[in-house]
Parts: structure tokens; sequence; C-alpha cells
């Protein structure tokens, strides 16, 4: 092992080839691009890494022998994110050969020996690994010789122990079943191994038994740690701990909750450690908890902790623990959960590399000009002497099309609204693709004519513009308790000026569950109201109702604004004077349901109305809305996320704001796994009912839920507490809510009906039973109703006492223990959220014109359908200058030899439009691959070249000789003209059938040049667009470290 490690330090001199050797030698497996442990990759004078043991690979960049600088890098987006000052490289496998020749003859030696029926064939597969050993080729399977390659000194575990060492088994009853069972497995393919020659008897002892564990676990000394006590243990046990342990979420940062927490530790005697990060912040939380009258003491290394004491110490663990009967506290700071100062972190700039860009031959993709084929590769073709790289596309009946590298962006990969759907391939010269766009183009053109004419009546109608913000506005932001998010400032930006404007608003606020946007809404609501305008809020429950009017009510105190609830849980004649009361303008805010909607209904001067879950509303009620409020400011709430391919699609027509990131400073649920046990579970009531909140306690069976409910009165008499379920009446259940809502009920006995039930902040201690039957994300959905607001909130997920879980729910426990961050539910695979999301606005019926061109074309034609129908200008999809000169432009293999990772970049290049653009590629090409060659340079110039020409209205350009064609629709002749006086008898112009401009080159001078000369003179420019400069070695490039 020794032998086999090494540290690398920036100045070091180490050969390439040596540490390439090594790399090898250590079981590294070679790879185009880094994805994982145990993978380099080699180009040029740039080596990249992936040591087991770090969390992140490693980038090494050499001059000639020397490490020049060594960085951790993402392999996301395969960019450098920061220096290493060093690095060890160690072993990525078990087996490592040392000595293939000796090995290929210990191999040689054991297939003479063999004997038996299933000797031909096992000698037969020795035979071609020992070839490939003398050949210097790796083996796939080098872990079947560990006897050979050791001599059969294999090791085991209990070989690297030391004599003082102790040993801890987790679960020994179920570690037992695991060995069984594998061993088990093991023999069944052992025998088919045996049979067909992949291995022979020689080589089929590769573990111990479970009987040889028992006999070291008695050598060596062992402690059993098990949930519960019982009778199966295979060794005699000595001596009996019972120890009650729970486990504490990460303290998330700040003193307010740290503080809380160990005052309520040391009320009780406990010892406390808190692990707060580095050495310098330990000594800070300890400076900071005694200011807050904790006498807390930063300690470097603790040994020992006294009862009442408080140790903060550097460090840090995934999460903190609880002792009761030792009366111990640990408390650990966790990184994740830390509130974030200030404004959040941008993303890095660099394309997020993902495999669904990927193209692989058999791929299916779509051309924009000629339709759906199959990828075939890329091919590299000599044009007059000057080698260029196409991509080979194979169309129906066999027909095949070269499509140049640099149009790599008319092609994309194509995606259907359903995985299992047939593809057509498209013939090419045919009219079927045309017409098939056309149809989709037609059918997109009503979607867009449709948003269009709602769009312009609304620019038409005349609405209200509010003023700009006033000191009530500030001071009720101000008030709000939470750090608001990017998202939240951004989109509450994009309300207010839709707001300010004389054209009455009419946006689409979406976010997910519990990111915000009921925030959102109250601001823009806050704004009307202080304009002596009213406020409607309309939502489609009753339930939904009680819970924004608590929430407005509680948001809202301190200032003169009047609010009110319409709906059933108010009596008939508290309905009729809420309604006279909004005809006078004496109520500034109502929140209702549909009954806002009702012809009685009258507001003294409306000015903004709010939509909550629109989803949950017909279209029928949705359109009687607007018809009743015209010119009335509408927000729409809606939690179901938006591709941001779409929004941009729908850009300008249907306003809309999306918020994706989760809030900030929001406690991880602490989420405790445990048995049954009703003493803890009475103590976790009696500790939330203690801070004034209320409990969730979920049994998902109705029958026994009453017997349960009575159970808990017994266990703590002092709280109220109610049950509800779902075959209750909506009368009966809306009643138990507005109960638990008014804090007439503290714990709520329940089945998963909270699942989607109201959200109640004061609510922040959940239980459930038999947790080990419920799903992964029903769990996490659940668990999502608590923690709803700055304060802590618990979790107990129990089961039943003495069962031994089946490992599947093992894991589902453990899991939803470990995922407690907030917002770690939302986030989707990208391709799914897009055709849902797309589905959800655009309805089904637009999925066959989906599937008929794909989702990437479908979502151009509806982008370029809303802009013709906004009267824009459109340069068609497909519609890009062809460009074919003379010369060297193409990435050489040499220089990125993945054939996935050379079409990522092809496809990079052709979407270049501007010189940022190119200089973004470039700075991604010196950071992964080092200085990009001159045909790369050219790769660029030619994308640059290639947009402004479209902009110039320049159809194709094309050399024939030292004479450069531009064909175009249609010549302004006086540009044309000032080019034939600056050119000097080197232009000439056909005003044919098909006009171009023709441009001699000078001696010497390349295509390139003398076409950035001719597009500046067109464009009425003298200077044209340098190229994107290259960077010596030595210097980093702007995103880099």
């Amino acid at each position: 092992l020794r032998r086999r490690t090494v540290t690398l330090k920036p100045g070091a001199a180490v050969p390439m080839r040596r540490l390439l050797d090594l790399l090898a030698a250590c079981g590294y497996e070679p790879a185009a691009q880094i994805e994982g442990p145990g993978q380099y990759s080699h180009r040029g004078g740039i080596l990249d890494f992936f040591p087991p043991g770090l969390p992140s690979p490693v980038r090494a960049e050499f001059f000639g022998d020397e490490i020049d600088t060594l960085s951790f890098f993402d392999p996301l987006t395969q960019r450098r994110t920061e220096a290493a000052p060093a690095v060890t490289v160690a072993p990525a496998q078990e087996a490592l050969i040392a000595d293939p020749a000796g090995l290929a003859a210990k191999i040689r030696r054991l297939a003479a020996e063999l004997r038996g029926k299933a000797a031909p064939a096992a000698r037969a597969v020795l035979g071609r690994e020992a070839e490939k050993l003398e050949g210097g080729l790796p083996l796939g399977c080098a872990d079947k010789y560990l006897p050979l390659l050791y001599g059969g000194k294999t090791a085991t575990l209990f070989d690297y122990l030391q004599d003082d060492m102790l040993l801890f088994v987790s679960e020994p009853v179920r570690q037992r079943e695991k060995v069984r069972s594998a061993l088990w497995q093991w023999g069944e393919d052992l025998k088919d191994y045996l049979a067909d020659g992949t291995l022979c008897h020689a080589l089929d002892t590769y573990s111990r038994d479970w009987t040889f564990a028992l006999s070291q676990f008695e050598k060596v000394g062992a402690v059993y740690l098990d949930t519960f006590v019982h009778g199966g243990y295979d060794t005699p046990v000595r001596t009996l701990l019972n120890l009650t342990a729970r486990q504490r979420a990460a303290w998330g940062g700040g003193l307010d909750q740290l503080t809380d927490d160990l005052k309520e530790m040391l009320e009780n005697k406990w010892a406390c450690a808190v692990l707060a990060g580095g050495a310098r912040a330990a000594k800070t939380v300890a400076s900071d908890l005694g200011a807050r009258g904790i006498d807390a003491a930063y300690v470097e290394s603790p040994e020992k902790i006294a009862r009442g004491e408080v140790v903060v110490t550097g460090g840090s663990l995934s999460a903190g623990l609880e002792y009761p009967g030792a009366r111990f506290g640990l408390i650990t700071r966790g990184r994740a959960a830390a509130p974030r100062a200030g404004k959040a972190k941008r993303p890095r700039r660099g394309q997020q590399i993902t495999d669904i860009s990927d193209l692989a031959p058999g791929d299916y993709i779509v051309h924009a000009t000629h339709g759906i084929g199959v990828f075939e590769g890329v091919r590299k073709i000599d044009v007059h002497g000057v080698a260029k790289d196409y991509i080979k596309v194979r169309y129906a009946r066999g027909d095949v099309l070269y499509v140049p590298v640099t149009q790599l962006d008319m092609v994309s990969k194509y995606i259907g609204p359903r995985e299992d759907a047939s593809v057509r391939l498209s013939r090419l010269g045919g009219t079927d693709w045309q017409k098939t766009k056309a149809r989709v183009r037609s059918a997109v053109k009503d979607i867009a004519k449709d948003l269009i004419q709602l769009y312009a009546e609304r620019m038409q109608a005349k609405g209200h513009a509010f003023p700009p913000d006033s000191d009530w506005q500030r001071d009720f932001e101000s008030r709000f308790e939470f750090e608001e998010t990017e998202d939240q400032l951004r989109c509450i930006g994009e309300i207010k000026a839709d707001m300010e404007k004389p054209a009455p608003m009419d946006r689409l606020l979406c976010g997910d569950v519990g990111f915000g946007k009921t925030e959102v809404a109250l601001r823009a609501a806050f704004k009307c109201v202080t304009d002596s305008k009213q406020c409607a809020m309309l939502v489609p429950t009753t339930i939904l109702a009680w819970q924004h009017y608590q929430t407005i009510t509680r948001r809202m105190e301190g200032f003169p604004i009047r609010v009110e609830l319409l709906s059933r849980f108010r009596t008939p004649k508290e309905q009729q004077e809420i309604l006279r009361r909004l005809r006078r303008g004496e109520i500034d805010m109502v929140v209702g349901t549909h009954r806002l909607i009702s012809q009685d209904v009258e507001f003294r001067d409306l000015g903004l109305i709010i939509v909550d879950e629109e989803q949950r509303f017909g279209v029928a009620q949705k359109e009687r809305l607007k018809k009743k409020y015209k010119g009335v400011d509408v927000l729409t709430l809606s939690a179901t996320p938006i591709p941001r391919t779409l929004n941009m699609a729908l850009s300008g027509i249907r306003d809309m704001s999306v918020i994706e990131e989760a809030p900030r400073d929001r406690h991880p649920v602490q989420t405790y796994v445990l048995e049954h046990d009703e003493a803890v579970l009475a103590e976790a009531i009696r500790r939330e009912l203690r801070r004034g909140g209320q409990v969730y306690y979920l049994h998902n069976d109705v029958a026994t839920i009453e017997r349960v409910t009575e159970r808990v009165r017994e266990k703590v008499p002092e709280a109220k507490v109610g049950f509800g379920h779902g075959k209750m009446s909506e009368q009966q259940l809306s009643e138990v809510w507005r109960r638990l809502i008014e804090q007439e009920i503290d714990v709520l006995v329940c089945t998963t009906i909270i699942e989607t039930g109201v959200d109640v902040p004061n609510v922040n201690t959940l239980i459930i039973d038999n947790a080990d039957r419920m799903g992964l994300a029903q769990l996490h959905q659940i668990r999502g109703r608590v923690g709803r607001s700055s304060r802590r909130a618990y979790a107990y997920l129990t089961f039943k006492r003495n069962k031994v879980l089946s490992e599947v729910a093992q894991k589902r426990l453990t899991a939803i223990r470990q995922f407690t961050e907030f917002g770690s539910g939302f986030k989707i695979a990208m391709r799914d959220m897009e055709i849902r999301g797309a589905g959800n606005i655009l309805g089904g019926e637009q999925h066959g014109h989906m599937q008929a061109v794909g989702y990437d074309m479908y979502l151009h034609l509806l982008s370029d359908a809303v802009k013709n129908a906004k009267g824009e200008k459109v340069r068609g999809y497909g519609e890009e200058c062809l460009v074919d000169v003379q010369v060297p432009a193409h990435i050489p293999e040499s220089y990125i030899p993945d054939l996935s990772q050379r079409l990522d970049i092809y496809r990079r290049i052709a979407d270049v439009r501007t010189r940022e653009d190119a200089m973004d590629v470039t700075d991604e090409l010196i950071d992964r691959f080092g200085d990009p060659p001159e045909s790369v340079d050219g790769l660029l110039r030619v994308a640059l070249l290639r947009n402004r020409a479209s902009q110039l209205g320049i159809r194709e350009i094309r050399q024939q000789d030292s004479t450069l064609f531009l064909y175009r629709d249609a010549f302004d002749m006086k540009r044309v003209g000032a080019l034939i006086a600056a050119m000097r008898g080197r232009v000439m112009l056909n005003a044919g059938a098909k006009p171009y401009v023709s441009v001699r080159l000078l001696p010497g001078q390349t295509p390139l040049a003398a076409l950035e000369e001719t597009l500046g003179l067109l464009s009425g420019e003298k200077t044209s667009p340098p190229a994107a400069k290259k960077q010596s070695r030595g210097q980093p490039s702007r995103n880099s470290v």
C-alpha cells in the first residue's frame, strides 16, 4: 500500500509518464471525462484523476516534467473550483498487479495442473487472460487472482486490528443474515463460474464465514449495538447496558436557537458539547454564548465534561446526538444548514454538462431543415485540401446527410413526450418534414394568436397605476422574519413594476410548496391597500381560506388594515355584514372561496385580485372572475414548476415569475427514528406544549384512530386532543381544522390527510406511527408540514417495538432522517419536468405536435410564433447563414480525443453569438484541455462571422479558389457601392436570380480576414470583431483558479 501511494504538490518534479503508469498500476480506469472516483483522464499537459478518498476530482497541469498547478474541479461543469496545496494519490482497487509477467506465468502453471470435466473451458479462459497480461493489457477481473497475487496470504479486516482495539458490531443478527445470504448467493454463482470455466477450484476461496467472524469477536472482544434486546445472539453476552440515544439535526448557525437548546439542557443538569467547525469559529461561539449568559469554555481537545458545563470545540459531524440517561448532549454545526449571509452565491459560469445533451451513434436527432434522422457518428472529410468534420445522419430509405459541425446548432437530440413512443424518420429531399413543420407551426400560431389577443386586450384596458413604494411599504417588508431569497426579491420587483403601470397586471407566480409565494403576494396586497384600494384573495377551499386569513392578520398586525374572511366559516348574517362593509369600502382585504365570485359580491374600489392554486379552479370560474373585474390587477399563484425554456418561449405574453430557490434560515426538521415508546412520545408532546406549540400525531388507521386519541389523552392529560380523518364529512373536517388553527386543539391525531392539508405554522412536532409502512416521498411530504417557521421542528418516525425492519424499510427511514434539508424534494429530472410543464401550460392536445417534431423544435416554433404575433422580427430556426470556406476549422482528436466531448464543444461553438460567448468557450477550453490549436480558433471565428452574416441577411458564403461568394435575397446598393469603392476592383455584384457579391482575396490574405473585412464594410463599420485571444501558459482564465 505504501509503495502505491504518492503525495503530489505544485512545483514537484514528476514525469507525466511515471504518474500515468502509477495510476494504471493503482487500478485507476482511463476515462474521457471524470465522473466518479477511481478514474483518470489525460489530455496533453493536463491530467485529471479522482482519488477514492477525496470529495472532488483533481486537475494537474504540467510544464514539462513539473507540476505547474494542482486544482480541484467540479465533475458536473468540468471547471476548476479551488487550488489544491497537496493531494495524496491512493490505490483505487484491492487487487494490484505489480508483476504482470510473473502473474501470467503462475496462471499458465495453474492451467496445466487442472483436471476434470470443466478443465478444458477453464484452461481456455486462463490462457486468454495470461495472453492479456503478457501483452500489457488490463484485466477486468483481477480480483479473481488474489490467491495467486498474494501467495494464499490474503488478509481479512481482523488482520489489521491492533491488540488494544475494540470492535463494535452494529445489529449482529442482521449482519449474520446478510453474511449468510451473501455467501449463499456467492455459492450459487460459483457453481456457474466453475461450470463455464470462468473460475477453477484453485481460485474459489475468497471469503470467510460467520463462524470465523464469531471467533474473532471472542478473540478481540466486541460490543454489540442493537436497537432493542433479544435472545438471538450467537455468542454469550457478558454485560448488558441499556442506553437511550437520540439523534439531533445539525445546528443551523443561529445563536438564538443554540442558546435556547443549551439553556434547556443546562436546566436539566446536562453535560453539553458544541462542535462549531474551525477553531476560530469555536472561540467566537464560546465568546458569543458568554455574552448571552451561558458560561461556555473553548477547549481544543476536551476529554471530560462535567454536568452543567458547556464546552465548545472545533470539528463537525453530520448530526448531533443526545444520551438522556447519561445527561449528555452533543450539538454540531451543519455547514449545509447554516444560514447564508448577504446575497446568495451566484452559480459559477460554465455550462453544466448533462447526459441529456450527449449524442451517441444510434440516437434520434432533429435537423431544423431536414427533419428526424439517426446520428451515425462524426466523419472527417477533405474538401479542397482542408480537413473538416461532418456529422453523418441517416434518414428514411437509407439516405445519408453530412452536416458540417459548424452548423451543429441546427441539430438537436430528439425528445418526445413519451419514452415508448415510436419515432418516424423523415425522408431526405421529401416534403413530409416541411408539411409536418407547417402543421405544427399552424398549431402554435393559433396558441400565439390567442395569447397575443389576451395580451392586447389587457394592454388596451384601463387599469390603475400604483405609486412607488411608500415608507409604510418599506416598514412592512422589513418586518418579514426571514431573509428573502434572490428569487423572491426578483419576483417582488417584477410584480411591483407591473402594478406601477397603467395597464392591468395579469402575472403568474410559480414555486414549490413552502418556497415563499405567500409573502410575495402579501407585499403586493399591502402595496394595493395602502393606496386606498381593496384587495381580494381567492382560494379553492375553506381550510386554505382560514390559513391565509390567519397568516395575513398576523403579518399585517400593527398597521391600520382591516382584513376579513368570507366563507362557510361565517354565518349567513356575518356574510351579509361583510358584503355590506365591502361595498362601503370599510374592509381593505378579504379572503374567500368561490363565494367571492358570486353576483352579490361588490367592492367599492377593487385594485388587486390574488388567486391561490389556480389549477384547482375551473376554466369557467376563472373567466367569470376576469370578466367581472376587468381592468383589475390579477396575481395568480401556482405550485406547478414551470421549465425555464418554456418560460422564455412565452415571455412577454403570459407574464411569469418563477421561484426556484428554497427560503433561507429555515431550520431543518430534527428527525428521530425510533421504536414506539409512549414515554418518549409523551415527553415530546409536553416539550412542544411548553413552548406554546402544537402537535400532529399521524396514525393512518381510521378503525383505531379514536382508541389512539384516548391513549394520547391518558398519557398527556393536560393536552387538548382531537382527531380527524378523510372519512369525516367536510363540515366535520372543516371544524377540526378551524379548532386546530385557532389553537383549540393541542394535539391532532390524524391520518395522511395532513399531506395536502392546511399549513399551520404553530405545529412544529410530528409523530408518525408505523413510519416503516410509508414511502420515502410520502414521508418527505408529510414531514414538510412542520418546520414552516423560524422555530425548530421535530419529527418522530416510529415503528412497532421488537419489530425487525425489512432492509428496504430501514434504508427508507435512514434516508428520511438524513435528508432534512428544506426543499430537498423539489428537484425533478429536467426532461420529465419540461414535458410535464409543457402539458400543464399548453394542454394535452399539444403532445401530438411535440411528438411530430421533438420538444426542442416545438419550443423554437412556439417562440417564433409568439414573436411573429407580436410583430417582432424573427430569424427562423434553421435560417442561419451557411459558411463553407477553406480554413482549418475543426477540433483535432489529439486535442479532445473523446467523441461525445468533441460534439459537446462543437455544439457550444456553433451556439456562439457574441465575443463574450467566444471568450467564455475559450476560457473553458483552456481550463479543461489546455491552449486550443489554430483550427479551434478558426471554428470560433467562423461561428462569430456566421452570426454576423446572418444579421446582415446573408444566406450563404462559399469559397471557390481565391474568391468568396456572399449570397443574399437582395443587396443594399449603397452598402455594396461602399464595399466596391473600399476594395478597389476586388468586388463584383451579380444581380441575377440568385444575387451574390464576389470578393477576391489579396495575395497571402486568409479567407477569414477577408470575410471580417467584407462584413465590417457591409454593416457600415470599418473594424471587425477580433477572434477570442488565446491565453499564455501561467495566466489563469477568468473563470478558473
